[in-house]
């Protein structure tokens, strides 16, 4: 950590912001990964949980409906327990935004380190 940096820290500058922004679109593709097997919401919460990754139902939910209007995924109930629930799976397309978006995603993590292992050198 340079100078700059523990000066921002100690100003205890509110990044709220900037990690709704990006968790925006992380999320979008965290679930298109996860539901490449079928699954019900709650269970993808404890998935996450389970890779220290806080999840709440309250933001999962809308974001779901948000992925099947788009037809990214798709969904089904399962009736056949005592407790019906709602299975999603990620469509063809889906596949498809996904892997364009896992693409992206890996080529601004290699610009980004690129940078960073630059800047480390100043």
């Amino acid at each position: 950590m340079n100078d700059k940096t523990e000066e921002v820290i100690g100003m205890e500058t509110d990044i709220g912001p900037f990690e709704t922004e990006m968790n925006r679109g992380f999320l979008q593709v965290l679930v298109l990964v996860l539901l490449e097997k079928d699954m019900y919401g709650y269970a993808m919460v404890k998935v996450m949980e389970g890779k220290k990754y806080a999840l709440e139902e309250n933001t999962l939910y809308p974001l779901l409906r948000r992925l099947e209007k788009k037809g990214l995924i798709e969904s089904k109930w399962d009736i056949t327990e005592d407790r019906p629930r709602k299975f999603y799976t990620i469509t063809k397309n889906g596949r498809k935004v996904r892997a364009g978006l896992l693409k992206m995603w890996q080529q601004q993590n290699a610009i980004m380190n690129r940078l960073l292992k630059e800047n480390a050198n100043v």
